[in-house]
């Protein structure tokens, strides 16, 4: 069964600017906490936290951290995400969870885009589901049940394969998560979770991710020769979120 994808803003810390705009007041005064505390509830703290980030002074956004459940994407994309290593992650378990009541797939957009190849793909899918339901009814039979199972049958399953995972990051790791899987040099999954992500991100905290996207929201291209060419395309797509 194809899987689509869902991302939810499960939780982040509560007034996400008032808490990093106190973290970086007490850097610069002498002021005592309670202090400090009331003049931030006192005042609009957004033009004070985009000078945080042009400036490049991120270490105050570390303490706001964000939440994400997501579903509908491959274990391909979560292999990729996981490599964000400043974050936590919980993810559904092929070992104890099993599939046998069908797994979830994502189908790329250039199969999809093409009927012959995206029924022959539906295909392959469904002979490892009828592969996978043997191998677990076999076990069964010699007394390997649960997890024992599940934990070797998932073995013929497709990096296809749909996953569930919660990851939490704090606020710079964000900044820098979206820099680097926004741009259209991303693989193509892991940029559209990444842009939905932005979007949620935006709501809860919009001026630490005012300016948050790919690199070349804030200057030239990093990819050099590698360059997309479509830096104006992207800044308005990003302007627009």
């Amino acid at each position: 069964m194809e899987s689509k994808l869902k991302v939810v803003l499960l939780a982040h810390t509560p007034h996400p600017e008032e808490t990093v705009a106190a973290a970086a007041k007490l850097c610069y005064s002498a002021s005592d906490v309670d202090a400090i505390t009331e003049t931030v509830h006192a005042r609009d703290q957004q033009p004070f936290i985009e000078k945080l980030v042009d400036m490049g002074h991120l270490s105050p956004i570390e303490h706001a951290s964000f939440t994400f459940a997501v579903e509908g994407i491959s274990r391909a994309c979560s292999h990729q995400l996981v490599r964000h290593r400043l974050a936590s992650y919980s993810q559904q378990s092929q070992r104890y969870v099993g599939m046998e009541d069908g797994f979830g797939y994502i189908v790329p957009p250039s199969i999809e885009a093409d009927p012959v190849l995206r029924e022959r793909f539906g295909f392959f899918m469904e002979g490892i589901q009828e592969f996978y339901n043997e191998l677990v009814q076999a076990m069964k039979a010699r007394g390997i049940e649960g997890e024992s199972a599940y934990e070797d049958a998932r073995f013929v399953l497709p990096n296809a394969a749909e996953t569930k995972i919660i990851v939490t990051m704090n606020g710079r790791e964000l900044l820098h998560f979206f820099m680097q899987r926004c741009c259209r040099r991303a693989q193509w999954e892991i940029r559209a979770m990444a842009i939905e992500m932005l979007k949620l991100a935006k709501r809860a905290a919009p001026a630490i991710f005012a300016d948050a996207g790919p690199a070349c929201l804030g200057g030239s291209c990093p990819e050099g020769a590698y360059s997309c060419g479509a830096a104006q395309e992207v800044r308005d797509q990003f302007r627009n979120l």
